[in-house]
């Protein structure tokens, strides 16, 4: 059982098709992981658009994957990058969605066998 992800969202969104799913968390597993070391590179160097960029993108498969917690953080982030804030103010916030990220990546790998 899915403890760090929900595809109830993905599930309602295809109609149930098992294909599509599949194209959803495969992406999620591949991308994401990417798009979490532009984000981090963004913050550590000031790169307040490359940082706001990635963000904006993994936001709407975090909210898809059930993924609430993540989600509001990545709207902290997003936030963040808009006012230019110091960057020992969301090290931890980032922190927190990069361990949500890796333990549903690690369990969807698990579940799905990716």
């Amino acid at each position: 059982m899915a403890i760090n992800y929900n595809l109830a969202k993905v599930y309602a969104l295809s109609d149930n098709d098992p294909e599509f799913v599949m194209q959803i968390i495969t992406l999620f597993v591949t991308e994401v992981p990417q798009d979490m070391e532009q984000i981090e590179m963004g913050i550590k160097n000031k790169e307040y658009k490359q940082a706001y960029a990635y963000a904006h993108k993994i936001k709407p498969t975090l909210d898809l994957l059930g993924m609430t917690v993540a989600f509001e953080e990545i709207l902290q982030v997003e936030a963040w990058t808009k006012r230019e804030g110091k960057r020992h103010e969301i090290n931890d916030t980032f922190e927190s969605i990069k361990s949500q990220v890796e333990k549903a990546i690690k369990e969807i790998n698990k579940d799905y066998e990716i």
